[in-house]
């Protein structure tokens, strides 16, 4: 047994149950790792659930993108929800049974970025799951300076997907939404939380595309207007009808598909918005000229959540009622069944996995 805050106790735990990347191949591992330890500013957290997230299914996969980022091996995972289980020494934010989750992005808090209020595309910052062991474990150790103390009100399945909510938040909130009309490309996961944002912040019209009828149909759930699958309709002609020809205000683009991307550009107003989250795999081809400068179009790339005010947004969101995320969370699992989870994601079969200790 060792000592915590106060007179509490916990049982010492040498090994925990992990999802490891163990080699430079295709596949992970079910398997006991050491429990971490904790420095003085660390804690340690007694994870309850994490949830799958695209870049764990490329880190599975052994993708182009994880063979030049990730390097085996590592505890893979970013988002959770759990319970702190032992604090260290200088620690002051936390206490032991907080329910807490985390900002994914470990950042330095020294460089010239986290200085001036960009911590979130921190120069020195290192990516949970990815540089750090991650949460898909009994156990984790972050720095407390990362740690989200959650609401009451969230549920723990809810509190889980917070992280991703957060892109979803910053993506449509870059600019104002309230009475524009939205193209979202790309329904996976982040897209459907994003289109419930957009119907919470009052978009007059919201036009979701994607190749998968499945995930189209908890779009609808989710609050859109309609629902286009871009290998059946045409998707820059359908648009435009729904506009009067104008063009959409703002396009929040998910997909990572050069297509999609140039879909959204053609039919994008003048004078409007577009937000990229989607992660493309190949060098990107578009008429700049002709889809972007000549038509005055303003491009926001967006990676990560500012920390912490993205946060607070989100908690609002989640814990005031305005956005419902219960259709886009489809299936849970056991850790020890995580492939199936995979799978699923792989399949597309799903909206998001969610996987308990």
């Amino acid at each position: 047994m060792i000592k915590v805050s106060g007179d509490r106790m916990i049982k010492k735990f040498d090994q925990m149950k992990a999802v490891v990347k163990r080699k430079r191949t295709k596949g992970m591992a079910f398997i006991e790792v050491p429990t971490p330890n904790i420095g003085l500013r660390d804690v340690l957290i007694k994870v309850g659930i994490a949830s799958i997230c695209g870049t764990d299914v490329h880190i599975y996969d052994w993708t182009r993108w994880a063979q030049h980022r990730f390097t085996p091996p590592r505890v893979i995972g970013h988002e959770f929800v759990g319970n702190v289980a032992k604090v260290g020494e200088e620690v002051t934010r936390v206490k032991v049974g907080d329910r807490v989750s985390a900002e994914s992005h470990l950042t330095c808090g020294d460089c010239y970025q986290c200085k001036n209020g960009n911590s979130e595309v921190c120069r020195n910052f290192k990516l949970l799951g990815v540089d750090h062991d991650g949460t898909f474990a009994e156990f984790l150790v972050l720095p407390e300076h990362v740690l989200w103390k959650n609401d009451d009100k969230i549920p723990d399945e809810w509190a889980t997907i917070q992280e991703p909510f957060g892109n979803a938040v910053d993506t449509v909130l870059a600019e104002d939404v309230s009475a524009k009309t939205v193209l979202i490309l790309g329904a996976g996961p982040i897209g459907l939380f994003a289109t419930g944002i957009a119907k919470a912040c009052g978009a007059s019209l919201i036009i979701v595309s994607d190749p998968n009828n499945y995930r189209l149909a908890i779009s609808k759930k989710m609050g859109a207007h309609i629902a286009v699958n871009p290998r059946k309709q045409d998707v820059v002609q359908l648009a435009l009808d729904a506009t009067q020809n104008n063009g959409v205000d703002v396009v929040l683009e998910f997909s990572g598909n050069n297509q999609a991307l140039n879909q959204g550009l053609k039919v994008i107003t003048p004078g409007g918005r577009i937000s990229i989250l989607g992660i493309y795999e190949r060098r990107v081809n578009m008429d700049l000229n002709k889809d972007v400068i000549f038509k005055k179009i303003r491009m926001y790339g967006i990676t990560g959540r500012k920390v912490f005010s993205t946060w607070y947004k989100t908690s609002r969101f989640l814990s005031s009622g305005l956005v419902d995320p219960s259709p886009v969370i489809t299936h849970q699992f056991p850790l020890k069944d995580y492939e199936k989870g995979m799978k699923l994601m792989k399949d597309g079969k799903c909206g998001k996995v969610i996987l308990t200790m």
